[in-house]
């Protein structure tokens, strides 16, 4: 199986992960210590939008990387990762 798309990024999709992490335990203190309820809420558009960030990597390197490949070597296989992109494009913005 080929390496993932995002594998020369893999460190720094780590440390934007750990960055995304340290927030959300920041949050959860928050709630504990009864923060102001607009500060929590922004906190949590914050962690959103870093995730969304991650996300929106993960798609680019997939095709740049995976999608780009299968095209180029033609063949089901690229009718299948440009749906399979599809869908994945489809489901993040659902979520929206």
């Amino acid at each position: 199986m080929d390496q993932p798309g995002y594998s020369e990024e893999r460190e720094a999709i780590l440390r934007r992960l750990a960055r995304i992490e340290g927030q959300v335990r920041g949050v959860a203190r928050m709630v504990e210590e009864d923060a102001y309820c607009i500060d929590v809420l922004t906190q949590i558009g914050a962690i959103s939008r870093a995730l969304d960030g991650v996300a929106l990597k993960l798609l680019a390197e997939h095709t740049d990387h995976c999608v780009r490949g299968a095209i180029e070597r033609g063949g089901t296989d690229a009718d299948e990762k440009v749906d399979e992109l599809i869908a994945a494009v489809e489901r993040f913005a659902r979520t929206r």
